[in-house]
Parts: structure tokens; sequence; C-alpha cells
């Protein structure tokens, strides 16, 4: 297989851990843990094993460890700040207040808020057909926003957690665009260990307190289970594969992936009798799709 390949393979795995991660943790928040509460623990774990591989990796390759420049670390902490600290606050925050198919459905924008941000920040050229497609997807965000609170069950406050969702996109777009230019530079766990250690002290104020009002004793032992899967499988393993996939790939190919998300959100939310389809989300995912299509798709002859 090649690297393109596998750098796609991964892409799509990130995508289904994703979809499955807006049901899982929404078992575990609030009821057990407060979202903040929960986002020290994600991102202290995953930053605990960042450090443990990282050592264990230079210990057995002494030759392969990289220094990273000073002038870079503007860049790091840029990238811990909006793609853990802003990205998992208002992530977490607003999937407490929505439903898994609404906050999954909003992450589909975040392919058309990277082409914003590339054609802004790296001066990339854009279509008008790519512009149209930006406007209708924003259009079906907006939509699921105002009016997706009308027709949910399992939400106590949709508009809400709908909007911190999509913050939560458009701070992950700008990330994607930031760890490329580190991407090209060092290795993936020379940096993606600062930007969860610089996360981890970004979230400490805001999950500290979350944390400490854990009630551990009537945790449940499958509650454990999902929170292990949210640290070890939602964020070590897809932030190192999503890193791993933009070596090969640009930041809107591996961005386009979130289009699979809602796929396997709603499959598995349905199935599990935790959510319902009804038509706003449905005329919103489609508006959505039809956009993410014409910012993805080369020029229309």
């Amino acid at each position: 297989m090649s690297k393109r390949n596998l750098a796609l393979a991964g892409a799509t795995f990130v995508s289904l851990i994703y979809g499955v991660t807006f049901t899982v943790a929404k078992d575990v928040m609030p009821q057990f843990v407060q979202p903040y509460g929960f986002i020290l623990m994600r991102v202290g774990g995953s930053a605990l094993l960042f450090w443990m591989v990282w050592f264990s990796f230079i210990i057995q390759n002494p030759e392969a460890n990289e220094k990273i420049d000073k002038a870079d670390f503007p860049s790091i902490i840029l990238a811990a700040f909006s793609g853990v600290a802003l990205n998992m606050l208002t992530f977490f925050k607003g999937l407490s207040y929505t439903s898994p198919i609404s906050a999954a459905v909003i992450m589909v924008t975040t392919p058309i808020i990277v082409l914003l941000l590339s054609a802004l920040i790296m001066k990339e050229k854009m279509q008008k057909q790519k512009v149209f497609g930006i406007f209708l997807g924003l259009f079906g965000t907006a939509f699921l926003i105002v009016y997706g609170n009308k027709a949910i069950r399992n939400a106590s406050n949709e508009s809400l957690g709908n909007l911190l969702v999509f913050i939560n996109a458009v701070s992950y777009g700008f990330y994607l665009i930031i760890v490329k230019k580190l991407m090209n530079k060092y290795n993936a766990f020379t940096f993606v260990k600062w930007i969860y250690l610089f996360g981890f002290l970004m979230v400490l104020p805001f999950g500290f307190n979350e944390f400490q009002a854990v009630d551990w004793a009537n945790v449940p032992n499958l509650i454990y289970w999902k929170i292990a899967f949210v640290i070890v499988f939602s964020t070590f393993f897809t932030y190192l594969l999503n890193l791993l996939s933009m070596r090969e790939l640009k930041p809107t190919t591996v961005a386009v992936f979130i289009y699979l998300q809602p796929v396997f959100a709603t499959i598995f939310a349905i199935g599990l009798g935790k959510d319902e389809l009804n038509y706003v989300k449905i005329v919103a995912a489609i508006l959505i799709f039809i956009g993410v299509y014409l910012v993805t798709k080369k020029k229309i002859i």
C-alpha cells in the first residue's frame, strides 16, 4: 500500500473514531463528569502518553532526538490553543448541551473553514464554485443552529451547544493549517508532546474544580472504560494519525474526511437509541454535504 493510501486509511479511521466519540462522550458527561473536568482528564492523559512514547522512542533511537527552534514555539503554543484548549473546551461544552447527530453535522463545516483560512493565511486562490460551496455549507450550519432546537430531544440547550461546536470547527481548521507547516519541518512526536503539554496548562484552570468534584466511588466501571476510550483512541491515536496523514495530504484533504463523521455518528447513536433523525437535521446535512462537495471537487468544466 502506498504512503498516500495509508494516509487516506488513517484519516478514515480517525473519522470512524470521532463518529463513535460523539455518543461515547455523551454517556460520560454531564451525568458523571462535567465537560471541563473531562477535558482535563483527556488532555492530561494524552499528554502523558505522548511524552511516554517519545521518551521510549528516544531511549531506543537517541539519534532521532530533534531540537525545536525557539522561533517555532509561538506556532506550537498557538496550535495548542486552537487544536487543544479552545477546540476541546468548546466541543465538550457544546456536546453537553446538544445532541450527537447535530454536533457531528456541524463538524462537517471544517473543510469549508480550512479552505477559507487557506485563502486568508496561505493566499490560495478560491474558485467561484468553491465560494458558492462555502456559503451553502455555512447556510446549512446556521439553519441547524437557529431551527435545530425545535424538534430535538436529548439536548438541554441545542442552539448554544451547536454554536459552541461550530466555534470548535473553526478552531480545528486553524489548527490543521498551523501543524501542516510544523509537519514539513519536524517529526510528529517532536512537537505534538509540546502541543499537549501547553494545552494541558491552558485547560487546567477551567477543568480543575470539575475534576475535583467527580464522585469516583459512584462511577460505573463501564464509564471508566468510556473515559479511557476517549483518552487513548479519541485523542492520542486520532491526533497522531491526523499528523501522520498530513505528511502525505493537504490540510483541506484531511479535513474533508470529517464528512464521514455524521454517517458514523448517526449509525452509532440511532443504533443505541440515543438520538433520532428529523427534517431539520436532514435538510441541514444535505446543504452542508453539497457545500463540502463543491469545495473539495475539482473545477467543473
